[in-house]
Order: structure tokens, then sequence, then C-alpha cells
């Protein structure tokens, strides 16, 4: 979690590698770390058809960064499906944000995200 800075009384609780769709659409895999306090996504890999083939191309690294702190979010829901799996986080302006994982379990995301 290096390229974070960790605020003050700052723990970390756990870090998933998983999928995020933001509000405005497309695909990224990368590690969502998640604090007593915020929950960090570091977007290395663009998912998108478009994005894979760009990355393959060209492009190295991360696509950047993304801080949600804890205190903005108003809702967490979990959708599971048999193949899917996924937490949809509702901040307090509207915005959905979803963090895809895929088959495996969001059960103990779903913990992290609601501690404080």
């Amino acid at each position: 979690m290096a390229q974070y800075e960790m605020l003050p009384e700052e723990k970390e609780i756990g870090k998933w590698t998983l999928n995020y769709v933001p509000p405005a659409g497309g695909r990224f895999t990368g590690p969502l770390t998640v604090t007593n306090q915020r929950l960090l996504f570091d977007a290395q890999f663009n998912t998108t058809t478009v994005g894979s083939v760009k990355e393959l191309m060209i492009y190295k690294g991360t696509w950047g960064y993304l801080a949600i702190p804890k205190n903005r979010i108003q809702k967490v829901d979990v959708a599971t499906s048999l193949l899917k799996k996924k937490i949809v986080l509702t901040l307090d302006n509207g915005e959905v944000h979803t963090f895809d994982y895929g088959m495996l379990s969001v059960q103990k995301l779903a913990e992290a995200i609601n501690a404080r």
C-alpha cells in the first residue's frame, strides 16, 4: 500500500484483488485495501475490451487510484448469484461504486467495509 499515505489512527483491515466498476463506466482490476477509515483501490488494469488491447500494446503500470472515505458510504449492498459476487456501494452524493469479486465470496469484504 505504498502509494497511499495512511491517515492518523488508520489501520488496514484487509486486501482483495478484484474488479471495480466506477459510476461513469469501465472496468478495472487491481487491489482494494480496506482500512478502518477508507477504501483504497489501485486500478492496475483496464479490463474493458478496448482497454485490454491498449494494455497489451502500449500501457504499463497503474491507471490511477481511488480513495473512498467510509463516512461517505450510505449503503452497502451484497449482490450474489451463482457466478457473480459483488459489493455495491452508494455514497452520500448518490454515486454507485461496484466491486466485483467474480465467483468468490464477498462476505469478509462486506464485513471489512462495514467495520469502523
